[in-house]
């Protein structure tokens, strides 16, 4: 296996104490090594980031402590690829800037809450690199388990996505929009999607590639103007979109009340034991505003522990 051309570059940062590399890293793979586009093996998390010059390989590694923490974030590059803007994106993906303080001030209080900030404390919100990616990685969640999303999730970056090999090892990145708009129905069926959840990855590909929608820019909005955008889209329901602020958009307050998993560990932790419905968990959880996207992160951390909620 022939390397591609590269140069690398290293940068050291900090961030927001406490910061829990592995579980961070961890819950941005589902635990597992590779996830999608996102790989975490041998205490190094890794990316490739494509933005359409030549892709650039993030890897991450701790070398510091929860408490003290500190990353060395090294890029390396093939072409003519963007390492500053490599390096910009890295620390958005592991969630670096995010200040729990304020979460953990209101989580100490609660009853559900208390418990799981002290399990998994120092655990940040991993980001998608792109608005796209995690709109498209959440479509193709839409009912089904999550053993069959990691399928579907794998198979379009392995299908649509640039590889590069750096080290004797190769990296996948996430599609890029102008890689799916050129593909057809019947090319995303070959990967298991259903004709449907084809049919609406096209056509988001084809207007995010064609310009006529900008997906980044719903993190320049708020909250409730950037879901009644996202709403408008075909395939795009409320579930979809509370995933995106959480997920993508770094919004504090988003929350998947109709998410199955979610409501039947709410109703193990708040309730009689048996799932919430979608009603139920929306009126408890405005409790928790305006740090519902950490309460959601750290419920799903539960959810994702073998034999958890």
């Amino acid at each position: 296996m022939i390397d591609d051309a590269q140069s690398i570059s290293i940068e050291r940062s900090a961030p927001v104490a406490p910061f829990d590399f592995d579980l961070t890293a961890s819950f941005a793979t589902r635990g597992l090594e590779r996830h999608a586009a996102d790989v975490y093996e041998s205490e190094v998390y890794s990316k490739l980031l494509d933005y359409g010059e030549e892709p650039a390989l993030v890897r991450i590694k701790s070398i510091g402590t929860i408490d003290a923490p500190e990353l060395e974030v090294s890029v390396t590059a093939t072409g003519g690829a963007d390492i500053a803007r490599a390096h910009n994106v890295a620390g958005k993906l592991l969630g670096v800037d995010d200040d729990l303080g304020p979460f953990y001030s209101m989580a100490e209080a609660d009853t559900v809450l208390s418990p799981l900030i002290r399990e998994f404390r120092g655990l940040h919100i991993p980001r998608t690199a792109t608005v796209f990616e995690g709109l498209v990685k959440s479509i193709l969640s839409q009912q089904i388990s999550s053993q069959v999303a990691r399928v579907l999730r794998d198979g379009l970056v392995d299908a649509f996505g640039a590889t590069r090999t750096i080290d004797g090892t190769a990296y996948t990145a996430f599609p890029l929009p102008e890689a799916i708009a050129a593909a057809n129905v019947e090319s995303l069926r070959a990967i298991k999607l259903s004709e449907r959840k084809a049919t609406y990855v096209i056509e988001i590909a084809r207007a995010a590639a064609s310009g006529d929608l900008d997906l980044e820019a719903l993190k320049n909005v708020p909250a409730s103007e950037a879901t009644e955008s996202l709403v408008a889209l075909r395939g795009v329901g409320a579930w979809t979109a509370s995933w995106l602020l959480i997920q993508a958009l770094g919004q504090p307050d988003g929350f998947p009340h109709g998410d199955l998993a979610l409501q039947r560990a709410m109703g193990k932790l708040a309730g009689d034991g048996q799932r919430m419905t979608a009603a139920e968990a929306l009126e408890y959880s405005r409790r928790w505003s305006p740090y519902r996207s950490h309460a959601t992160t750290y419920l799903f951390a539960a959810i994702r522990q073998p034999g958890g909620l």
